[in-house]
């Protein structure tokens, strides 16, 4: 088993991508165990054999086809308009519009790279920081995972068998408090550096809402559906795609065929890698929980201590060190098997250990050194990494707050969705 994880840690260390470096040694693993070759490819089409992960590239496609539509310049103008006069008004406009947007994509990446852009040439062009505006920005996307539709949380639903709906519910409330105590620190920051505020006018946030009112509504259809009953989550996705096809080509007329085309391939590529990590991540679990390895793993968690509140910490910071480093599909596929155990024997509540699960991977999206949304919004902002480490930093005590709140005080994800949809 040593040359099973020494070539993992091998592969990364030499920058090999996260998704070949587990395929790799994965395979290495089946090798040298002495394991039928058929295993590999059965293992990772099994991986990926799900109808449920057909909602991935649906919800890529949907926020890609929202970016080329330039639909999310009328999420953020509205936003603005309804924020905007608050100290630091464009920082919290970020906020809200990453909430709003995040209810169409269920993607940090899509939210950093695509609605970012517009975000930060508004706040640098009212003379904000560049590093303060790429830190909101990277802050923000984090919304995106939590607040429904979430692509992480159709992963843990798929490996954990839990209700996907359920899931996507109990992200509201923890979405709202991120949003609520990110802009708490926008507004510190910006009486201490006496950032500017947008004068507020009725009349423009009225004008701006029914612009953007079909926009906006995306999440509003997506959540209704799932407590209605109308469509699951595969469904949702569809509609999503639909919906925004509609709006963007028929109704705004923003979208053209060679920008189609072009969405087309690129959440082709996106989707590719994401089903392709779990595969190649399916395989690793399967070599793991073949030799014991997640039954070591969950025995030495629980041989720390078996009080629940010291367990739940000492997952977090787990998760919170491999989110620095992995893609959050690639842990969520490796790990599952390992805690999923604890978290039965210990009795807690699957919907609550998902959301908690997923909103700690979205943190380390964020956290340097190799959060991926700190290298997107670094590139799109022109901004230095180590500039960007420094202003992403007091972004992370709201973030972390919330997460440990969510953590130990689990009816702030379970509520909702009890009432919705029932216990």
């Amino acid at each position: 088993m040593s040359v099973f994880f020494i070539s993992f840690v091998v592969f990364l260390i030499v920058g090999i991508p996260i998704s070949i470096s587990i395929g790799a040694s994965a395979i290495i693993g089946c090798m040298w165990l002495g394991y039928p070759l058929v295993v590999i490819g059965q293992k990772m089409v099994f991986g990926v054999d799900s109808f449920l992960l057909i909602a991935i590239p649906l919800f890529i496609l949907a926020g890609n086809l929202m970016n080329a539509g330039k639909i999310t310049d009328r999420i953020f103008n509205f936003a603005n308009a309804l924020v905007g006069w608050i100290p630091g008004g464009l920082g919290h406009a970020n906020i809200v519009a990453s909430l709003i947007f995040a209810g169409m994509s269920g993607s940090a990446a899509a939210d950093a790279g695509g609605l970012g852009t517009i975000e930060m040439e508004a706040m640098t062009s009212k003379g904000y920081d560049k590093e303060f505006s790429a830190a909101v920005t990277s802050a923000s996307s984090v919304v995106g995972p939590i607040f429904p539709p979430s692509i992480p949380l159709i992963i843990y639903g798929s490996i954990a068998s839990v209700s996907v709906s359920k899931l996507f519910i109990g992200g509201v409330v923890p979405a709202i408090l991120m949003v609520l105590t990110m802009m708490g620190l926008t507004f510190i920051v910006a009486l201490k550096k006496k950032y500017p505020r947008e004068r507020f006018s009725i009349l423009v946030l009225v004008k701006e809402f029914f612009r953007s009112i079909l926009s906006i509504i995306t999440p509003l259809i997506i959540l209704s559906g799932f407590t209605v009953g109308w469509f699951t989550p595969t469904e949702a996705s569809c509609v999503a795609v639909v919906y925004a096809l509609i709006i963007a080509a028929l109704v705004y007329h923003t979208l053209d065929w060679k920008s189609f085309v072009k969405c087309i391939l690129d959440s082709a590529i996106t989707s590719a890698n994401t089903l392709f990590i779990i595969g190649t991540s399916t395989l690793f679990t399967y070599v793991m929980v073949k030799e014991g390895i997640s039954g070591q793993i969950a025995n030495f968690i629980l041989g720390i201590s078996s009080n629940p509140g010291i367990v739940i910490f000492t997952i977090n910071i787990v998760l919170l060190i491999l989110g620095m480093f992995m893609e959050p599909g690639a842990i969520l596929t490796l790990m599952l098997p390992v805690l999923l155990p604890i978290a039965q024997q210990l009795h807690f509540d699957l919907v609550h250990f998902g959301v908690m699960m997923v909103l700690n991977l979205m943190i380390g999206q964020v956290t340097p050194p190799f959060g991926v949304c700190l290298f997107i919004v670094s590139d799109v902002a022109k901004v230095k990494l180590e500039d960007l480490y420094k202003s992403i930093m007091p972004f992370l005590i709201p973030l972390i707050f919330v997460l440990f709140l969510c953590a130990y005080f689990p009816p702030i994800i379970t509520w909702l969705p009890n009432m919705l949809l029932g216990k």
